[in-house]
């Protein structure tokens, strides 16, 4: 045993000492492969993009500055590590690393969900778990060979050891601050990145909505777009409005309030919101063709009750920006329209709707059929003034569920959640108000009667919901409490890149308004009165006070002042009409609320306000 272990060090040693005898031997390779290892990182970065090395190449030739770029900033990653490790080896091996797992994680991205991979999407990376059932991950042949490619690199750069100039301490401290400090210019200094980018042609359009921003990433490919859209981003982050301060927030809400009864002479109704995942109506394609009976309880239910449209603030993703604007009555906008706009929130009681509700007597409950980590919901939705929340956790099998789970497709039946909605009202003594952001219609499609028929699939899932939602409408007109539901869609649904029924419609950064239209109904089994209810499309945060009005809610300041911004500026979203100017007003209320200091009209208690924001 003793002979084996000596045997294996000699011959650990001997190839140890053949790589430092190859640092010396092969200086012009070395001195080539050292060269060449920026341009070679940033090709098989981008040719994973396009799959074939001519699609690549003919990028290449046409775009040459921005290739130029990619590989300039290549440079100066590898320097940057060289000058952390002082061994060429570990930097390559680092950087090649990083540039394929994002590259890897883009091409998964895109095949998913047709959106392609910015670096803010990375705050979702401690729910991978959750990911993995979303995504479509197919792992070719030629994927392999790429990969395989890059290592075979790695392994001859280890090989064959090139040796760096030797620094002293210092001199490395300062060669990485020489690569620190250009790279952190090109992401928040405007006056350093806009000339840059300008010199080698990068793309940068104001990105206003998905489609806009995937025609960049066909301008600029992979890499650039990774860096221009982190520019952009930083330029776009929320910061204190210049203007924010009490005597403005007063002024704002310095507003008459017309409203002479409450709740219709006392009587409070149950207010049910139904976020419904990746619902929506491809019947606003005439070009498709769908079968009427799909929607036909959906239908149903609008002539029952009353139908409109709403213009959601996202398209194909990012559901928390739906559910945030349902949940606060305020635009995603006002915070600059993030992805994860609940990542910008205060950590303290927020004034969300369910306050209001609460301050009415309510009781109040968010359910939602999925992981209570996803988007940290149950950590940050504690603060909105739910009296209950209920999820339902597959992975571990931890449910707070009262009714038996079904599934359909991957996830949790509709037809589940409604039937917890039917308990939750039969057990609550109070009036209730529900928010529910359902799961059953989330990607992947590829469960049916044909797993290759993605579109075909997802139709039957929506009917499948449709179908749940009479059932739960019936049921309601069986139960001896007056109850108004509201039902949406969160998004169109994601569908996979290149070879999504999407591609089929021509669909541009110009032309794809109609996918943020979204097809609502409001149905009570009582005889509400929706003579409030506008007719024309408003924006998705406008549709709690749409409620309000409905149940003859009290209004404060702030209500009256959202009321009259319904009227003055009904669609208030840059990615379905970025050329609407901002509303400093509207703006000012939005950060004011989640983020400020709360001083607008609120509904929580000044002592509990005031706790929370202390703890």
């Amino acid at each position: 045993m003793a002979e084996k272990t000596l045997s294996k060090f000699s011959r650990l040693k001997d190839f140890q000492r053949k790589r430092q005898e190859n640092s010396e031997k092969y200086h012009k390779l070395n001195v080539f492969l050292v060269f060449f290892f920026p341009l070679f990182i940033s090709s098989m970065a981008e040719i994973n993009q396009f799959k074939k090395a001519g699609a690549f190449f003919s990028f290449a030739a046409d775009r040459p500055t921005v290739m130029l770029f990619n590989v300039i900033i290549a440079a100066v990653v590898f320097v940057f590590l060289w000058a952390l490790t002082h061994k060429a080896w570990i930097a390559t091996a680092v950087e090649s690393f990083v540039y394929m797992a994002l590259s890897i994680t883009e091409l998964f991205k895109y095949g998913t969900n047709g959106n392609h991979l910015i670096l803010s999407d990375m705050k979702l990376i401690r729910s991978v778990k959750s990911l993995k059932s979303f995504a479509y991950i197919k792992i070719t042949p030629r994927l392999i060979i790429y990969c395989l490619i890059v290592i075979a690199f790695m392994l001859l750069v280890f090989y064959f050891n090139p040796k760096l100039p030797k620094l002293t301490p210092a001199k490395r401290v300062i060669t990485a601050l020489c690569c620190v400090v250009p790279s952190a210019s090109l992401i928040v200094l405007p006056s350093f990145y806009q000339p840059v980018y300008s010199f080698f042609k990068v793309d940068t359009t104001a990105a206003t909505n998905a489609f806009l921003l995937n025609e960049k990433f066909d301008s600029n490919s992979f890499l650039a777009f990774i860096v221009e859209t982190a520019s952009e981003n930083f330029a776009n982050r929320l910061v204190e409005p210049d203007n924010y301060n009490e005597e403005f927030v007063e002024e704002i809400t310095a507003v008459d309030i017309d409203k002479s009864e409450d709740f219709n002479g006392g009587k409070k109704p149950n207010v049910v919101v139904i976020m419904s995942e990746s619902y929506a109506d491809f019947r606003a394609f005439d070009q498709l063709d769908i079968d009427d009976a799909v929607y036909a309880e959906f239908d149903k239910a609008s002539s029952e009750g009353h139908s409109g449209i709403a213009i959601t603030p996202t398209y194909a993703s990012w559901t928390v920006r739906s559910e945030f604007e349902l949940l606060f009555g305020l635009p995603v906008r006002g915070l600059n329209t993030p992805n994860m706009p609940q990542r910008s929130l205060a950590e303290r009681e927020q004034p969300a709707l369910a306050q209001y509700y609460k301050s009415w007597g309510y009781s109040t409950a968010y359910v939602h059929p999925f992981q209570s980590s996803f988007y940290s919901r149950s950590r940050i939705y504690g603060e909105f003034g739910f009296d209950k929340m209920i999820f339902h956790n597959d992975q571990t099998g931890v449910s707070d569920f009262t009714v038996p789970i079904e599934h359909y497709g991957t996830y949790v039946d509709d037809s589940t959640v409604y039937n917890q909605l039917i308990d939750l009202i039969n057990t609550t003594d109070k009036p209730l108000y529900v928010h529910t952001t359902t799961m059953q219609n989330h990607q992947p499609y590829n469960q049916g009667a044909d797993p290759t028929d993605e579109f075909g699939n997802y139709l039957d899932w929506i009917q499948h919901s449709n179908e749940g939602l009479a059932v739960f409408l019936e049921k309601l007109k069986n139960i001896d409490e007056p109850t108004l539901v509201f039902f949406v869609g969160d998004h169109f649904p994601s569908l996979r890149g290149e070879t999504s029924v999407y591609s089929q419609l021509d669909l541009t950064g110009e032309n794809c308004s109609i996918l943020y239209e979204q097809k609502y109904f409001l149905w009570s089994n009582y005889n509400a009165d929706y003579s409030s209810v506008p007719e024309n499309k408003v924006s998705f945060f406008y549709m709690p006070y749409v409620i309000f009005n409905i149940i003859d809610a009290p209004h404060d300041a702030f209500i009256e002042k959202m009321m009259n911004f319904m009227k003055e500026l009904p669609v208030y979203s840059s990615d379905y009409d970025s050329t609407v100017p901002n509303n400093e007003e509207l703006n000012v209320l939005t950060y004011d609320r989640v983020v400020g200091d709360v001083m607008s009209p609120c509904p929580i208690p000044e002592d509990i306000l005031e706790t929370s924001k202390e703890n």
